[in-house]
């Protein structure tokens, strides 16, 4: 994983990288397996795509395997944050607080999750309230 800028992939590319960070290195057939759980993506059109994705380096192939075995080249957490500061700067003008507003506001967040959110709120607040705190308290 080097310093230069990750290529923004496509939503099938993202696809196929969900399923490289989520079960490791594999062949084109498991990957084509876990996209047709969700909808029919054929075997040479997943093929095809995952060698784009290796000009573009985004993925990197074993070729001494038969069949060869892709791996993710770019970390996950680091392509959510390219993709999720692309969208805040497009979308909501840079402003996190719109992108994070909107994004709870679609109502699709469970409770588990609001629970993590709110444990994350709390890990990022200041440990010395400000006068403005106590007023509001």
């Amino acid at each position: 994983m080097s310093d230069a800028p990750i290529p923004k992939p496509t939503d099938a590319e993202l696809e196929i990288l969900q399923v490289l960070w989520q079960h490791g290195p594999v062949t084109v057939r498991v990957v084509n397996e876990q996209l047709n759980q969700k909808r029919e993506v054929g075997y040479t059109t997943t093929l095809k795509w995952m060698q784009l994705m290796l000009e573009k380096g985004l993925v990197v192939r074993d070729d001494e395997q038969w069949p060869h075995v892709y791996r993710a080249a770019v970390r996950e957490e680091e392509t959510q944050g390219h993709l999720l500061t692309r969208l805040a700067e497009s979308a909501f003008g840079g402003s996190a607080l719109k992108l994070v507003l909107r994004a709870l506001g679609m109502g699709q967040n469970t409770r588990e999750e609001l629970d993590q959110i709110k444990a994350l709120l709390n890990d990022i607040e200041p440990s010395n309230p400000s006068p403005a705190d106590d007023e509001r308290a």
